[in-house]
Order: structure tokens, then sequence, then C-alpha cells
């Protein structure tokens, strides 16, 4: 799975603190999701995206094997 996280929080400006505070989980754990060590959970997603005003899909993206 492919994670855009880290170019959104840059263009938005919001710092790991504040959206791991937001989201309810801990800084370590967004940074495992961030630097991409770690799948979310669905509602972990579903709240990083409400906090980021995205969707899920602009966030992450499956990869798929097409061979």
């Amino acid at each position: 799975m492919k994670s855009k996280l880290k170019e959104i929080m840059d263009s938005t400006g919001m710092k790991q603190r504040f959206l791991a505070n937001k989201v309810g989980i801990s800084e370590g754990t967004l940074s495992f999701i961030v630097r991409g060590k770690t799948i979310p959970t669905l509602p972990v997603a579903l709240k990083i995206a409400a906090a980021l005003e995205r969707r899920i899909e602009d966030i992450w993206e499956i990869k798929h094997d097409t061979e």
C-alpha cells in the first residue's frame, strides 16, 4: 500500500504531534504509519482522513499486482 500521508501533512503544515493527538494515537504509532512501517486499522485511517479533511483513498493507494 502506497501512502501519501507525509506529503499531505507537509502540504497542510500539520505536525505529527498535533495529528496524533487529534486522532487519539501516540506519536510513535503515527510515525510508524507515516513511514510505512505499519498499516493503520480502518478506524484509525478514518480518523486520520477526517483530521486531514481527505478521503482514505486520497491518502493510501492499494498497489495491485497485475502480473
